[in-house]
């Protein structure tokens, strides 16, 4: 009789260990996802593991008792040290020996037996398991790291999702995480649109035809608007404010007289916020010197989080930075040239 009392701790220990292992190979978001789809043994574990605390409680109580009980009542009927050494094998049976051989399918059939009578106890007892687990909880300060310390490691965590054989996140999805994380470290300067191919118009030109269709050949919606010199600017014109103009007018009349300035040396973060605070998406980029050197708008700040060029709805241009690189080239080149005729 005390053989098979001994039998049936040790059959109780391994499978409340078996259980966990079942609860517990399948992380929770995952066994919503397969319920969510219809699968059936899904659905029953996930009502289960739904408790939370409570069932690692209770587990780990039947883990426990089991094998405190197999331990006293081997340890009577054999030498302590041999019951020690017998319940040491058991317990590595049950969490080093189960884990490394095929009984996934094992683990999964004794949870879906035991699951009703699983969840039977978790709901008799759930309110002493969630008090015990206030209690603790508030006694104890030791939590479960994440394993992350800084940026990098989050960005070495995505990296390694893209190679993972069971990754069901897309390159899109992949490209704007890691275009969230990384904006933010680049500067103005280093993605605003240069003074040299930013279209401006003058406050005194006359709105019609002609400027309309300049305004389209520029590839922008928005625009600066200067008095005098270029560097004097009094406001912004947008493209929709003169489509329909039929009156005509100066651009003086449709342009909105609120200018916004932010120094090329400002990180993308600080500028979005900017934009966001400011409701308006186009900053004109000062040096030290309150000279104006180019643009940014809200989306180039986009662009560098989705990773990808967003085209306005006159766009015409592929990378107006590009151009600005081919522009600046052609000067060197006429200056070269203007420097060996007069050599």
């Amino acid at each position: 009789m005390k053989l098979l009392f001994i039998l049936l701790l040790a059959f109780f220990t391994l499978t409340g260990i078996s259980l966990y292992k079942a609860y517990h190979h399948i992380a929770v978001k995952e066994l919503k996802r397969r319920a969510q789809k219809g699968d059936s043994l899904a659905k029953l574990l996930y009502r289960t593991v739904s408790y939370g605390p409570s069932l690692q409680i209770l587990l780990w109580l039947i883990i426990g008792l089991s094998a405190g009980g197999f331990f006293v009542l081997l340890d009577r009927s054999v030498s302590p040290g041999l019951a020690f050494l017998g319940s040491a094998a058991l317990l590595w049976v049950g969490f080093a020996w189960l884990p490394n051989s095929q009984t996934t399918v094992v683990s999964e059939y004794i949870a879906k037996i035991s699951t009703p009578v699983v969840e039977l106890l978790l709901r008799l007892l759930q309110p002493l398991f969630v008090r015990l687990h206030k209690l603790v909880k508030q006694n104890s300060h030791v939590s479960i790291h994440t394993g992350l310390y800084q940026k990098e490691d989050l960005l070495d965590l995505l990296k390694g999702q893209k190679a993972q054989l069971d990754n069901r996140m897309s390159d899109e999805e992949l490209r704007i995480a890691k275009g969230a994380l990384t904006y933010s470290d680049k500067l103005v300067r280093d993605v605003m649109v240069p003074k040299r191919v930013v279209k401006m118009v003058s406050a005194d030109d006359s709105v019609g035809p002609v400027l309309l269709a300049e305004l389209h050949e520029s590839g922008h919606s928005r625009f600066p608007v200067y008095e005098g010199k270029q560097d004097h600017v009094v406001g912004m014109l947008y493209v929709r404010d003169i489509i329909d103009a039929t009156k005509g007018g100066s651009v003086k009349n449709f342009m909105s007289k609120k200018v916004f300035y932010v120094h090329e040396e400002k990180p993308l973060g600080h500028v979005l916020d900017a934009f966001l605070k400011t409701k308006h998406h186009l900053f004109m980029v000062v040096d030290n010197f309150e000279e104006i050197l180019g643009i940014i708008t809200i989306e180039d700040i986009l662009e560098q989080i989705l990773g990808k060029q967003i085209l306005d709805e006159f766009d015409r241009y592929d990378d107006l930075r590009a151009v600005a690189q081919l522009e600046a080239e052609k000067e060197q080149k006429q200056h070269e040239t203007s420097q060996e005729v007069i050599e």
